[in-house]
């Protein structure tokens, strides 16, 4: 058998060049729009935190960024905890709601379907977020339609 003789990577070593960037840091012109649609479940994968860590980006960026939670998305929009609410059970329970606090907070919005909250997952408003605007079932279609209207970047996910 070959012997490997490198010697192991330890902490503080680099695997990449982190540094390098291609293309220019894009930002939003005056009034530009983004629009992040998510239709996946929490704690099934890393979509959820994915898209929310790049709404925020957009929202640095300079669009005005919203959240579209509908479908087993709006799981992520939920108060959670254990035993309490607000408790951590384990280390990253909290992380769906520390980062849409986090959003909107540096003032994206949040949506929620009321249709996916009651009907699919049964929970009522009170079990959002606080700052979470649930909404219709019938404005999921328009609100992309209305951003489609404005020309807004729009990112959607679709898990299951």
């Amino acid at each position: 058998m070959p012997k490997v003789e490198i010697e192991q990577h330890k902490k503080g070593d680099y695997f990449v060049d982190y540094e390098e960037k291609l293309f220019e840091d894009v930002k939003a012109e005056p009034g530009q729009k983004a629009l992040v649609t998510f239709h996946t479940v929490a704690f099934e994968g890393s979509i959820g935190l994915v898209n929310i860590l790049t709404a925020t980006r957009l929202l640095r960026k300079g669009y005005e960024t919203s959240i579209l939670l509908y479908g087993p998305g709006v799981t992520l929009g939920l108060q959670r905890g254990f035993p309490k609410i607000g408790d951590e059970a384990f280390p990253g329970h909290m992380v769906y709601g520390e980062r849409l606090n986090k959003f909107m907070s540096e003032g994206g919005k949040v949506y929620a379907c009321r249709f996916a909250l009651q009907a699919l997952y049964g929970h009522g408003e009170p079990s959002l977020l606080p700052g979470i605007i649930p909404i219709s079932p019938l404005d999921v279609l328009d609100i992309q339609l209305i951003h489609t209207r404005e020309k807004a970047f729009m990112m959607h996910s679709w898990t299951l």
